[in-house]
């Protein structure tokens, strides 16, 4: 492997290497880094995206209700729950019904906000792939 990645350093053209430190080794050389690297990362995840896009065409869900259209285990979904809470990007509720403990979540204006930019960016990158 330690031959492999000596060979690739040798046959990069003077400079390049130095330019992908720069970029960052995940971004093709192709794609401008401004482009796919701006994504908003808290969002970006996948359990995340879904908790945010399910919370933006619902008033309000609950724990459970969440777990269930997500099929996510309960740890798995509280914290990442809690990440977009600590973000400002979910708002939490505890109550009780009866004796039995109710968490329901609600996407908050900064979340919906950041939802919309992280869509608008995903539709640019799509339209810039498509006409390429």
């Amino acid at each position: 492997m330690a031959a492999k990645s000596a060979a690739y350093r040798s046959e990069q053209q003077p400079g390049e290497r130095e330019e992908r430190s720069k970029r960052g080794a995940a971004a093709p050389p192709h794609v401008p880094e401004s482009s796919a690297t701006n994504l908003d990362r808290l969002i970006h995840e996948r359990t995340r995206l879904a908790i945010v896009s399910a919370l933006a065409v619902n008033k309000s869900l609950t724990f459970s209700e969440l777990k269930q259209l997500l099929r996510a285990t309960d740890g798995n979904l509280s914290v990442h729950a809690r990440k977009l809470e600590d973000a400002g990007y979910v708002s939490c509720t505890k109550s009780f019904d009866g004796r039995m403990p109710k968490t329901e979540y609600s996407l908050s204006a900064a979340g919906r906000k950041a939802l919309e930019k992280y869509l608008s960016h995903m539709e640019a990158l799509i339209q810039a792939t498509r006409e390429k």
